[in-house]
């Protein structure tokens, strides 16, 4: 089987912590290298590479892997957006799927991609998206206070809040939300005087967020990464005199788990159908609830500064005092991961 690589303008495939370059991926060379000793074929092409070869690479149909962007306002991520899109489209299969990419640094797909992929023990949080300023005083007096508030984009806990009444909650969602521009303002403001009750201005809050049903009580989260069968484990504490954990800095390797988790993230990688995974879990005491979740450009901390990990077989998770090399780990599970989906499908379908 063929695999085509696909990396961005800098030559980047995902992310990774002791990357040999600041804010580099991963060791593009080694990852090739490890796939070709399980016998594939391996081609990797940047995307304006791809396109002067897009009539070959759609008739050879290989299997496709890529990453995301982390870029300011998404600009590059939404031009990967439209090749990967457009490749799926064609039938071609990308690793992973669409969806997940749409789901990357975008929490309202995300939120929309939880509640379809038909698990319930990940709808523990009860969630709602919207677009608009507007949209929130639709159902505003539904809500039960307090609730976490979100903007769509975002990483480390930015602009997420814990608000306790109307007042913060439409306070906040003004400031997330804003897309004001003095010139587009005024024109609308002039069509609605003009106009008056024949028209109904563009809101200058469009920029989306989540509202998200608030765990109380918890003094820390967990970083779960899952490579195939293989898992990462980071406890983070909270932020002093917050509710927030990710970003505190305040994290520890630990060997003692709260029974049950690891098996709850497989299941949540499984049912995704997706070969690597990286989620934020919280423990009430009671039962597990996954607060967030990504598939592309990750952080990689987890796996890389750890002096061990999970490995389950035979249905029985067993710790594994060893350092991990990214590389190795990533191209493994996903070795791993294509072996299975080809034993359940003649077709070699995966889920979209």
């Amino acid at each position: 089987m063929k695999v085509l690589i696909l990396v961005d303008y800098k030559g980047f495939f995902g992310s990774k912590q002791d990357s040999k370059l600041y804010r580099g991926g991963m060791d593009i060379q080694v990852l090739a290298k490890l796939l070709k000793n399980y016998g594939y074929e391996v081609e990797v092409l940047k995307y304006c590479e791809f396109q002067i070869n897009f009539d070959r690479i759609v008739k050879e149909a290989p299997l496709v892997l890529y990453q995301s962007s982390e870029d300011k306002n998404s600009f590059y991520k939404a031009y990967i957006e439209d090749i990967i899109f457009d490749l799926e489209q064609r039938g071609i299969k990308v690793i992973p799927s669409y969806a997940c990419l749409k789901a990357h640094n975008n929490k309202s797909a995300m939120e929309l991609f939880r509640s379809r992929v038909g698990l319930s023990s990940i709808e523990t949080i009860k969630s709602m998206t919207f677009g608009t300023l507007e949209e929130i005083l639709v159902v505003k007096d539904s809500l039960s206070f307090p609730v976490v508030v979100k903007p769509a984009w975002g990483a480390q806990s930015s602009g997420v809040e814990l608000v306790n009444n109307e007042i913060e909650l439409i306070e906040h969602i003004k400031k997330i939300s804003s897309t004001s521009s003095l010139k587009h303002d005024v024109k609308e403001l002039l069509r609605q005087v003009k106009y008056r009750k024949k028209y109904i201005k563009e809101s200058f809050n469009r920029n989306k967020y989540i509202i998200q049903e608030f765990i109380p009580n918890l003094s820390n989260d967990w970083k779960v990464l899952v490579y195939g069968n293989y898992a990462f484990a980071l406890y983070r504490q909270v932020r002093d005199n917050d509710f927030r954990a990710s970003g505190s800095g305040k994290f520890i390797f630990k060997k003692d788990l709260p029974p049950g988790m690891l098996d709850f993230a497989l299941s949540i990688r499984k049912a995704f159908n997706v070969p690597h995974v990286s989620l934020d879990i919280a423990y009430d005491g009671n039962r597990f609830h996954l607060i967030e979740f990504q598939f592309l450009n990750f952080g990689t901390v987890t796996l890389e500064k750890s002096s061990f990990y999970f490995l389950n077989e035979n249905h029985k998770w067993k710790l594994v005092e060893s350092k991990s090399n990214l590389e190795t780990i990533f191209t493994a599970s996903l070795v791993d991961y294509l072996s299975h989906n080809q034993a359940n499908s003649n077709e070699n379908t995966f889920r979209k």
